[in-house]
């Protein structure tokens, strides 16, 4: 994409449907004059009453103990320095965003217009009664640090700043773990850091923490290093000025044990390298350009451990990380502050992480066979659901311990359980998807790429790296259209009716032709089938030409279905085709089956189902819990819909007794796990949080998904091909750009499984 069309998606992307990123949303009902006259007058007296007489109650009976202010008045905003505050207001609105998917954060932004310190304090402070904590952001120093102190002294709730405090926690993590991988000390490593400003200050003020001697930390600035017969310098930065000559930065990383950047790309070169110390440590943070590329550095020299800020290499130091859990853990316990203690005990709790298992989940999103601690992996990655569980109570002891919570915490397996069920209400499972996309590539044919939504939709797999578009249609619509939405990349285009493809077409018309001969199928048929993008792109992925299709945006789903069949077929040893969509709920991802293809199921394709499903649920990094639905429970009715069911489950029960699937059992039950295990404690899903449900026939399946998606706003993703042979995917019929582009991520990774159990088989 050139630059102008990245910069008016970027401006589409913040102006529509709605401006901004973020809103607010109410959390009790209101549908009656009842619910108003309690939210309002006259019932709202009272909670206002209540909190009158003791200021407690202000986190009983409003938002505050979950709501953050972010905090800004624009001076340094990312890299684009002193822009003002409501220039700054999209990246407030970003971090709020962050916040809320990361660990259920509310968020609102405050841009503050004035660059005075002390006015800048006193609005805090007035508004401070409203929030549970603050994040400041984004403010220049040195002025960060004096309102950081004042603030965090001056008020009773939890402040931090995160652009000092979050890279030097997670930088920390790394470098307890580097340390130990390096079989080095912290008092005894020599430190050289390029950079002086806060994030830098803050890195070297909690390494000093951890052991690092101040008097082995040479500090550079863009001058040179910093000295102590320097008058420019700050008093913050005047704690790391040396009593030495001037230096050059090669000269100071002579036998270093660790460099630090913070600073700007490029600066640190192979030579520099090479002259450290054995096991070098080198965090180069500089975004988007390290001081010392990554491949640059680990050609340079095999032993160095290395982390970056970027997202595309190992180590990547992302204040993600920490920012959202220690809020979480802060607010969760009333903590008065965020201090030294919590800090620390978020780095450590890190450090701990990276040494744990990994969750197949996790693996899967990076394409990794089995992460284990080591040189390339030495903090968790941001995609890991363990975080909040992790670093959140490890903050919230903390605080509790060093006398700083208001409202200590009781019952820790409950707490945790409260933390899981935060995670249910963003889309953390997209973005796991379409990270293990990227991993690994792959050829996707777009079969209606002359459709300008659909080919929006390839030029995002293009360019965020998903997989590689082939794209089939109207070639002059094609490239027109590629014109305006500014898709210059040069992928491969085929027009199936065109001339230039005639030799194609016939080719794979008389191999179709052959396959299907004896099945009524004649020559002039399979030649005029050709002309039709389906069938052309499907025998595209069968010759080997492309990995995977999807297509079915601008026509009806059965339309789509028959030649899909006709060519592609189920794979060996399958039965039956059906179909699962994955659902983005408030109580995390469901897989629900079989939404599209069979209309009727018999207890035997419903067991096939059940197993098919589960073994996508699977592909996704996710155990199944299933639910076999019905409107009878366990026997209650003899009808034929609840008894096929009923017989499906005697089915899984027998012959796949690890699986977690029970039934017949009403929707409700399933999804109420108290409910279920008081009533039917005898239920294999008692006391489990169910994500897969079958239905007993299409209408049930396909009704929920839909009404899931428009009364709920749920995302889909679906429906996903069960069954077949190759990686083939058909789109509801006017899909969104967004859905297409995740059903792209599904077939990349469905590709990708297909490929590596050919693999395996060949072996």
């Amino acid at each position: 994409m050139n630059k102008n069309s990245k910069r008016r998606e970027a401006l589409l992307y913040h102006a529509k449907p709605t401006p901004g990123k973020i809103q607010v949303v109410p959390t009790k009902a209101y549908a009656t004059q009842r619910d108003l006259s309690l939210a309002y007058s006259p019932g709202v007296a009272e909670p206002c009453l209540e909190i009158a007489k003791d200021v407690n109650n202000v986190y009983k009976y409003t938002a505050k103990g979950n709501l953050v202010a972010v905090i800004t008045n624009g001076t340094a905003v990312l890299g684009l320095g002193d822009i003002g505050p409501e220039a700054s207001k999209p990246v407030m609105e970003g971090k709020g965003l962050l916040f809320k998917i990361f660990s259920d954060i509310d968020v609102f932004d405050i841009e503050i217009g004035t660059k005075d310190i002390e006015e800048f304090i006193q609005t805090v402070k007035n508004i401070a009664p409203t929030f549970g904590g603050i994040n400041l952001e984004d403010i220049k120093a040195p002025e960060s640090f004096e309102i950081e102190r004042r603030l965090v002294a001056e008020l009773d709730i939890p402040v931090m700043h995160d652009d000092q405090h979050g890279t030097a926690i997670i930088s920390s993590a790394a470098l307890i773990n580097s340390l130990e991988l390096a079989n080095k000390k912290a008092e005894n490593v020599k430190m050289v850091v390029s950079g002086a400003g806060s994030a830098a200050i803050a890195c070297a003020d909690l390494y000093v923490l951890l052991g690092v001697k101040n008097e082995n930390i040479l500090m550079f600035n863009s001058k040179g290093v910093l000295t102590k017969d320097n008058p420019s310098l700050s008093e913050l930065q005047q704690k790391y000025a040396k009593d030495i000559k001037p230096m050059t930065l090669e000269e100071a990383l002579v036998d270093a044990d660790i460099f630090l950047g913070l600073s700007t790309g490029d600066i640190m070169t192979p030579q520099m390298l090479l002259g450290m110390a054995k096991d070098p440590i080198v965090f180069a943070m500089a975004n988007p350009d390290p001081e010392i590329e990554y491949n640059l550095a680990i050609a340079t020299r095999k032993d160095v451990i290395m982390a970056t800020g970027r997202s595309d290499h190992p180590n990547q130091v992302n204040n993600v990380l920490g920012f959202p859990y220690i809020f979480r853990g802060a607010l969760d316990v009333r903590a008065t502050k965020i201090n030294e203690a919590m800090k620390m005990a978020a780095v450590k709790a890190l450090a701990a992480l990276a040494k744990e298992p990994v969750p197949e989940q996790v693996n899967i999103a990076y394409g990794e066979t089995k992460l284990i601690f080591g040189r390339e992996y030495i903090i968790p990655k941001p995609f890991d659901p363990r975080l909040i569980t992790t670093v959140a109570p490890a903050v919230a002891r903390a605080a509790m311990e060093s006398g700083v919570a208001k409202n200590p915490i009781e019952d820790w397996d409950k707490y945790e359980e409260e933390l899981l069920n935060r995670l249910g209400s963003d889309n953390k499972m997209v973005r796991l998807l379409t990270n293990r996309a990227k991993n690994e590539p792959k050829r996707i044919v777009f079969a209606e790429a002359d459709h300008l939504d659909v080919l929006k939709a390839a030029q995002i797999v293009y360019e965020d790296k998903i997989g590689y578009p082939i794209l089939l249609g109207n070639r002059e619509v094609i490239l027109e259209l590629k014109a305006e939405i500014g898709f210059d990349a040069e992928v491969p285009i085929f027009d199936p009716k065109n001339k230039e493809e005639d030799n194609r077409r016939l080719n794979y018309a008389e191999i179709f032709w052959k396959s299907r001969q004896r099945k009524g199928i004649s020559l002039l048929d399979a030649q005029k089938w050709m002309r039709e993008r389906t069938y052309f792109g499907a025998m595209m992925v069968n010759e080997g030409e492309a990995d995977a299709l999807v297509t079915g945006y601008s026509r009806s789903y059965p339309s789509v279905v028959k030649p899909i069949m006709q060519l592609i077929g189920k794979a060996p040893g399958i039965s039956l085709v059906a179909t699962t969509n994955l659902m983005m709920t408030n109580r995390g991802p469901m897989f629900l089956s079989d939404t599209s293809i069979n209309p009727n199921p018999t207890a035997d394709e419903l067991a096939k189902i059940a197993i098919m499903t589960a073994n996508t649920v699977r592909m996704f990094g996710m155990e199944p819990v299933i639910g076999m639905v019905s409107f009878s429970n366990f026997g209650s009715s003899s009808h034929e819909s609840a008894t096929k069911v009923r017989e499906a489950v005697a089915y899984l029960h027998k012959y796949f007794p690890e699986l977690i699937v029970d039934g017949e059992v009403q929707a409700d039950f399933v999804l109420n796990s108290d409910m279920l295990k008081t009533k039917f404690p005898f239920s294999k899903l008692a006391g489990k949080k169910v994500n897969t449900l079958i239905f007993p026939n299409l209408d049930a399946a396909n009704i929920t998904y839909k009404l899931l998606k428009e009364l709920y706003k749920a995302g889909s993703i679906g429906p996903i091909m069960l069954g077949m042979e190759k990686p083939v995917h058909i789109f509801q019929l006017g899909a969104s750009v967004e859905e297409m582009v995740n059903m792209a991520a599904v077939a990349v990774v469905d590709a990708q499984e297909k490929t590596k159990k050919l693999k395996e088989f060949e072996i």
